[in-house]
């Protein structure tokens, strides 16, 4: 993913060889601090010991520490080291955190936490969507529509589709703060669709609801729209309900 929730923090005059080893050191770290390797407080390997162990440069770890920082994983202070920050502090949103939480088995918690965001923020887009959405974001979400029938929320093509769907009605709402969630939004899809399909296969064909609330949003719709969505994200959680008692 391209949006700025996943970007990396740019580091003057450093060949792509580094920048691939400290992105590599940074998810590693990243998933053995959100599934609980090192507990918040927790101090970090310091710098020569860590370097030295996986044979690495000081500063493809420095790099990889800043990463982190940025993600609000970690803190890092002169005598005392890099630390684990508390949890309320970690940017859970950040499409790399989330993903990397993904990367063991998330708590029931987390799970139902990132689906009761996503009932707050898009029935709300949705209904905003079907009052703002322009040719170009009813294209857009025609093409993810098609992508999700053609190949099945089963597949990675499909779920990608489905990103894009979420993606184009958090951007047809015309609403910055909200476009700023887009790739937030759009990892938490992704994943929670990955999630409910670890054990079992879907157990039941979410398209209807997509292209239902797709309808609504082409007809202009608001309160369709955002009823269409509500239901949507509901029964989404239904099915992971049934993933996360499997």
């Amino acid at each position: 993913m391209a949006e700025r929730g996943n970007t990396m923090v740019p580091v003057p005059h450093m060949q792509p060889a580094a920048r691939r080893i400290h992105g590599t050191i940074a998810h590693d770290l990243g998933v053995d601090i959100v599934t609980g390797r090192y507990e918040p407080g927790e101090t970090l390997p310091g710098e020569i010991e860590f370097a030295h162990s996986l044979g690495v440069s000081r500063s493809a770890y420095r790099e990889a520490v800043r990463i982190l920082i940025a993600k609000g994983l970690v803190e890092s202070r002169t005598r005392t080291g890099t630390r684990v920050s508390p949890r309320e502090r970690w940017n859970l949103l950040d499409p790399d955190v989330l993903a990397w939480s993904f990367e063991s088995e998330p708590s029931e918690t987390f799970v139902r936490d990132l689906f009761e965001l996503r009932m707050i923020v898009e029935p709300a887009a949705a209904e905003l969507a079907a009052l703002r959405r322009d040719d170009a974001d009813l294209q857009r979400l025609h093409e993810a529509v098609e992508g999700m029938r053609r190949y099945g929320l089963a597949t990675a093509e499909g779920q990608a589709a489905d990103q894009r769907f979420h993606t184009a009605i958090l951007s047809a709402a015309r609403n910055a703060p909200l476009i700023t969630l887009a790739s937030s939004i759009g990892a938490a899809v992704s994943w929670t669709t990955i999630y409910k399909q670890r054990k079992r296969g879907l157990p039941r064909d979410p398209l209807p609801e997509h292209e239902a609330l797709y309808e609504a949003v082409v007809a202009g719709d608001p309160a369709g729209a955002r009823v269409r969505m509500v239901e949507l994200v509901r029964l989404a959680l239904e099915d992971t309900e049934l993933s996360l008692r499997g």
